[in-house]
């Protein structure tokens, strides 16, 4: 059953290039779980045609299946170098074993991501503090868990 799913999907996504998968899950009972991503997000209708391409080339008469296809949500972490070049430019909250960072994405390579953002500290003479720009590299290998940040203006 998995390797026809993963068959019906591949197909599905290569006509749909700028969508992504996050992940695949069959339980034992044949529940089909589907997670997309995609370049410019996810559309209902995306996950329709994803579904449609998988469930009309499956035979309920010889196996029983049920399937559920959705975009992945935006509380859910990133977990692929695709998902963190879509969201350059967006405030991301990043968990490493040491700390936690909160900053805007400006940079995405093959190994690590950059952060900037802005921290109160004291003076390096003097009383009071100063705004200074903090900027940090870190490679995937070091993040735990990263989420986008939502605003609301």
């Amino acid at each position: 059953m998995r390797k026809k799913v993963e068959e019906l999907l591949n197909q599905a996504l290569a006509e749909m290039p700028s969508l992504f998968l996050i992940d695949l899950s069959i339980s034992e009972a044949n529940q089909i779980r589907v997670v997309l991503d995609g370049d410019q997000g996810v559309s209902v209708q995306d996950c329709i045609d994803v579904s449609r391409a998988i469930e009309h080339n499956l035979d309920r008469e010889e196996q029983d299946f049920s399937l559920e296809v959705h975009s992945a949500g935006v509380s859910e972490p990133l977990s692929l170098v695709r998902q963190y070049k879509k969201n350059i430019g967006r405030n991301l909250q990043v968990k490493t074993a040491e700390e936690t960072i909160e900053g805007e994405l400006v940079a995405v390579t093959d190994d690590s991501v950059t952060l900037k953002w802005k921290a109160r500290e004291p003076k390096p003479v003097g009383k009071g503090k100063v705004t200074v720009q903090k900027e940090a590299v870190l490679p995937y290998n070091d993040i735990v868990e990263a989420k986008v940040m939502i605003k609301f203006n």
